[in-house]
C-alpha cells in the first residue's frame, strides 16, 4: 500500500528531476553559445579559483574525476584557446595548466548569461516564492544555514 509520504517522495524526485531538466537545457545553451562543453566549463572554473596554474592531476582531484579524462578536457580547451600549458618550474617532466584570457572571458560570458537563465526560471515566482524555495532548497541540500559560505537568516 502506497502511503502519502511515499507519494510525496515520488512527486519530490519527479519534480526536482524536471526542474534539473530545465536547468540542463538552459546551461547547455549558455554554454553552446560560449563554444565550451559542461565539463570544460567546470575546468575553467575550478582554474579560475585556485590559486595560479595547477597540475592536470590537481584539477582531476578537484573535479573528482580521472586524470586521463582532466587530459582531454585541457586539450579541447588549449585547442579553443581557453587555457594553456606551462613547464612546472618545480618538475620539469611535469605541466602546468592555465587559464587564458579567452578563458577568462568565456566564464565571464557564461556567468552573465547564467544569471538570465535562472532569472527567467526563478521569475516564474514572487519574491516571497523565491526565497522560501531557496530556504527549502537550502534545507534539502543540508546547507540550511549556507550559501556560497555565507551565513543566511530564516
Amino acid at each position: 500500500m502506497t502511503t502519502d509520504f511515499d507519494a510525496e517522495n515520488a512527486e519530490f524526485l519527479t519534480l526536482l528531476h524536471a526542474a534539473m531538466r530545465s536547468v540542463r537545457r538552459e546551461a547547455g545553451e549558455r554554454l553552446g553559445r560560449a563554444r565550451t562543453t559542461p565539463g570544460q566549463f567546470r575546468m575553467l572554473r575550478a582554474l579560475a579559483h585556485s590559486d595560479g596554474p595547477q597540475r592536470p592531476s590537481a584539477l582531476a582531484g578537484m573535479l573528482d574525476v580521472a586524470p586521463r579524462s582532466v587530459t582531454s578536457k585541457v586539450d579541447d580547451a588549449e585547442a579553443a584557446g581557453l587555457v594553456r600549458r606551462l613547464p612546472d618550474p618545480t618538475d620539469r617532466r611535469a605541466t602546468l595548466v592555465e587559464l587564458t584570457e579567452a578563458g577568462r572571458q568565456t566564464l565571464a560570458q557564461v556567468a552573465a548569461e547564467r544569471e538570465t537563465s535562472a532569472g527567467t526560471l526563478l521569475a516564474r515566482l514572487g519574491e516571497g516564492d523565491r526565497h522560501e524555495l531557496l530556504r527549502l532548497l537550502r534545507a534539502v541540500a543540508g546547507e540550511a544555514d549556507q550559501v556560497s559560505g555565507r551565513a543566511h537568516r530564516p
